[in-house]
């Protein structure tokens, strides 16, 4: 069961695209493999539900998928979230708590998580109620970093990657992007889909603000698009033209 709900895909040698293929909802998950030291070297984007609204059980299907690319969940050691609806990070906190039965030199460590400030407000004040519309007891998230417009730099040596951090709020108030300008790689988060852009009913949400958000990423150079969910259209968009048309379609529908 679980090998048809994620359909797992190495972009890249360190990246690793764990598209939803499952019937309910569910985020799309990216992974950067072997960037950070120690014996945790592994970042997660988005992790996704733990279980969702159809019980289809979301995390364990993502860790068979995981393993699949011999990567443990206990061995990750930086969460992102590019924004914090239920269907994106409710699996941040089960990450958290497996790190911590892992020993490392002696002392129990844990995984650390890290999104924008902004959004941490906002699930503190609006986001966190979320998890009741979905019936669901709301994540723990304790964010270890503050992700601010700019680069992150992870790794170190050959490994590092500069990742420019972008704010791109409109599905949230403070929600991210994430693009990788040495492979033009861009992860949008919900921000904008194959074929669509992410819903701006939600508490918080702003098309106004997302139309500017769109317009900022649409300015960068962009070769492969890497989105929350997958349409009818697909998934993953690829080739420069085919982005540039995306971005082109969906600007016509907001």
């Amino acid at each position: 069961m679980f090998n048809m709900l994620h359909q797992s895909r190495k972009l890249f040698d360190n990246l690793i695209c764990c598209t939803w293929k499952g019937r309910g909802n569910n985020a799309n998950t990216y992974l950067f493999a072997n960037l950070l030291r120690g014996d945790r070297p592994h970042v997660i984007i988005d992790p996704g539900f733990v279980v969702n609204e159809l019980g289809e059980r979301c995390f364990e299907s993502l860790i068979t998928a995981m393993r699949r690319d011999e990567i443990e969940v206990e061995d990750i050691g930086l969460i992102i979230n590019t924004h914090t609806h239920p269907d994106h990070c409710q699996a941040t906190e089960a990450i958290v708590e497996r790190s911590l039965k892992k020993e490392s030199k002696g002392r129990v460590s844990q995984a650390l998580t890290a999104l924008s400030r902004e959004e941490e407000e906002y699930y503190r004040t609006v986001g966190e109620k979320m998890f009741g519309m979905f019936g669901m007891k709301a994540a723990k998230l304790q964010p270890f970093i503050y992700l601010t417009e700019g680069t992150l730099t992870l790794g170190r040596d050959e490994s590092r990657l500069n990742l420019q951090i972008l704010l791109t709020p409109g599905h949230s108030p403070g929600s991210i992007s994430i693009y990788w300008p040495d492979n033009k790689v861009l992860l949008t988060g919900d921000l904008i889909f194959y074929g669509g852009v992410g819903r701006t009913d939600f508490p918080g949400g702003s098309i106004t603000t997302l139309k500017l958000s769109i317009e900022k990423l649409s300015a960068l150079e962009v070769e492969y698009l890497l989105p929350g969910h997958s349409t009818e259209y697909g998934s993953i968009v690829e080739g420069k033209e085919k982005v540039e048309r995306n971005f082109s379609a969906v600007k016509l529908l907001i």
